[in-house]
């Protein structure tokens, strides 16, 4: 098992945790990772995007000069898509773009996730994470103390509203739980700052 250094929220030492190789270090498969956040990103699309095809533009009921005569090319309607303001040619209409990725796939997506981050040392443990009130004063000098990047992903086992709401003003910082962190947030940013508790939770749900 992976030995991980384990900081207070000064950035002091407090001990060292040993992480799963089960969860902590797979080998990494791309590919899964891959099909996740593309379906991640493909799930997010509201999909509300529409024009109108030549069925749909008002107007085109007269014909626009007679064939003949004119030395231009014949034209029967105004909404005909050659026109400015006629009609689309496959014009996007409203769908849903959702769709599922086989439950083997997504937990292989996550551990793999979770391994890079342990393989490119971009994994932070901390041995707790809370706040006596709403602090963003202080979120920004525990990140600093913990030498966290500017793109953070903090990782917490149970809902912490002081946490949350000393996190929510940093630019490129966000907060989740263990049960809704998702593949591509984690590989999105750099930093990943977890709890024990976190870490020991992570264990319970993918072991």
């Amino acid at each position: 098992m992976a030995k991980v250094q384990v900081l207070d929220m000064s950035g002091a030492e407090a001990g060292d945790i040993e992480l799963n190789d089960r969860i902590f270090g797979v080998d990494i498969n791309e590919n899964a990772v891959y099909a996740v956040v593309k379906n991640y990103l493909a799930n997010q699309r509201q999909g509300t995007q529409s024009a109108k095809t030549r069925s749909e533009v008002r107007g085109g009921g007269k014909k626009p000069f007679r064939q003949k005569g004119t030395g231009r090319a014949r034209q029967g309607s105004t909404v005909a898509p050659n026109h400015v303001g006629g009609g689309i040619v496959f014009a996007p209409k409203p769908r849903d773009y959702r769709y599922t990725v086989p439950k083997k796939v997504r937990r292989l997506a996550m551990m793999s996730a979770l391994s890079s981050k342990v393989a490119e040392n971009e994994i932070i443990v901390l041995d707790k994470l809370s706040f006596e009130a709403p602090k963003t004063k202080e979120m920004i000098k525990v990140l600093g103390n913990v030498n966290a990047a500017k793109k953070a992903l903090i990782v917490m086992s149970e809902k912490d509203d002081n946490v949350i709401r000393s996190a929510h003003n940093i630019p490129g910082v966000r907060t989740c739980l263990v049960s809704t962190m998702n593949v591509y947030e984690i590989v999105n940013y750099t930093s990943f700052i977890v709890t024990k508790d976190a870490v020991n939770r992570i264990e319970e749900v993918y072991s």
